[in-house]
């Protein structure tokens, strides 16, 4: 079996959990390596409905090793709530969760940093949920952070989190006009969630690179999507961490050369969740109808998502950005009652010049992008079900139609197509976890 990478090819919201859950039958271990609890995978397993924020999805599958590593940020007690969750749903967790040593905590002041700078953006807000996800980071890289490996020593958190409270409590009241942090709650909470997580905290970067070498296959699960990676998003819409394939080699101390493949996960049409430019959102009743059948509420903040027709010109950056090996296509099914489907083949834009300029290649520039319109290619719908169809020649002419034009438009393969929310229904092509093997030496 190979080493395979999952990353969202849009702004998140893709499927990633469904696509991680199958795929995780034919690996070893499922490791995510970016992002915090501002992420949600949904899986759907005999009907019920899993919400996973930072546990890897692969552990609903008992035999699974899963790994938390040290690109993520965890927020202790979402994180014990989250297992005490799955376990009341009877979901096994022991010996086969490991949480990096060099993973940042999500600090109480980080939320309250993020939630008044937020407000304090009025009209030019993010669009961040408030978690402490951006703050967390800014401390990583200001390296004033807090790791799980300071939790477990109390001499070292305790004058750690009196230096940073030294700073934060001067900024939230005298910034913000917010209130102090009490360090003494804060320490007495914090070694309780230390004394809970610690069976857990390992170096997982010599654990992940042993099962490698025992010949075990690993699932990289990222969080968000490529369009939101810090480096390569729609910057400053987007989040705080390398949501994209590149994440895996820093997230978690695995080299370049042992990924076998990368398979990236769009949705048949594109939304998003917050601020930020979205040049083929619809904002009428189709959108509307977009919303309502694929259901697009995000998993962690049950907002509605932003809804539009699919864009080649972004899917195309995802792809050289990341340099998939295949994609799975997700949602295919929510298409089903639309009489024509859209499809974003380019950008126009009228400069200052007043001149109008195509596009096919993802602006850098914020303003240049927000002041994007579409080109579009329509294509017939199908206007018959595809949910819960698994073989590829029993879907419609014209829905094999439209897989074969994205096929075409982005240069790549598909080889996952999701007809349905639950495990079963989907259409394997190709099987990335079976058909990417290493070859030998």
């Amino acid at each position: 079996m190979a080493n395979i990478v999952v990353v969202g090819a849009q702004w998140g919201d893709e499927g990633k959990g469904k696509i991680v859950d199958l795929m995780t039958e034919y690996a070893d271990v499922v490791a995510r390596y970016q992002g915090g609890h501002n992420a949600g995978h949904t899986v759907i397993i005999n009907d019920k409905k899993y919400v996973l924020h930072l546990i890897p999805s692969g552990i609903l599958h008992r035999k699974k090793t899963c790994i938390i590593g040290n690109g993520v940020v965890v927020d202790p007690a979402a994180l014990i709530e989250e297992i005490e969750g799955l376990k009341r749903e009877g979901v096994y967790i022991g010996k086969n969760l490991y949480i990096s040593e060099n993973a940042h905590v999500i600090m109480p002041y980080h939320n309250a940093i993020e939630t008044a700078g937020e407000e304090s953006r009025g009209k030019k807000r993010i669009g961040t949920t408030g978690r402490g996800i951006g703050p967390a980071y800014v401390d990583k890289m200001a390296r004033s952070g807090i790791r799980m490996i300071d939790m477990l020593d109390q001499r070292i958190f305790r004058e750690k989190l009196r230096r940073n409270l030294y700073e934060v409590n001067f900024l939230l009241t005298e910034r913000y006009r917010g209130k102090r942090i009490n360090m003494r709650k804060v320490y007495t909470d914090y070694m309780r969630y230390a004394e809970y997580l610690a069976p857990y905290i390992t170096d997982t970067t010599v654990l992940i690179n042993r099962l490698m070498d025992r010949g075990m296959s690993v699932l990289f699960e990222g969080a968000q999507g490529t369009l939101l990676d810090i480096d390569h998003g729609t910057y400053p819409y987007v989040t705080s961490s390398s949501a994209s394939a590149g994440g895996v080699c820093t997230g978690l101390g695995v080299s370049p050369m042992r990924i076998d493949g990368i398979l990236g996960v769009m949705k048949a049409y594109t939304t998003r969740v917050g601020g930020g430019p979205f040049p083929t959102e619809l904002k009428d009743r189709t959108g509307e109808t977009l919303r309502l059948r694929g259901g697009e509420y995000g998993a962690t903040t049950g907002r509605p998502r932003r809804c539009g027709w699919l864009d080649v010109v972004s899917l195309r950056h995802s792809i050289r950005v990341n340099g998939f090996t295949g994609i799975a296509l997700t949602k295919l099914d929510v298409l089903d009652t639309m009489d024509r489907i859209k499809v974003c083949v380019a950008y126009e834009y009228k400069g200052p010049d007043g001149k109008l300029r195509r596009i096919k290649e993802m602006p850098k520039s914020f303003s240049i992008l927000e002041g994007c319109r579409p080109v579009y290619k329509e294509l017939d719908g199908w206007k018959s079900n595809t949910k819960g169809i698994k073989r590829l020649k029993d879907l419609p002419a014209k829905a094999r139609a439209y897989i074969d034009y994205i096929e075409e438009v982005l240069n790549i393969n598909i080889d996952i197509i999701s007809t349905g929310q639950s495990r079963e229904e989907v259409i394997i092509l190709k099987n990335p976890m079976k058909d990417y093997s290493r070859p030998k030496a």
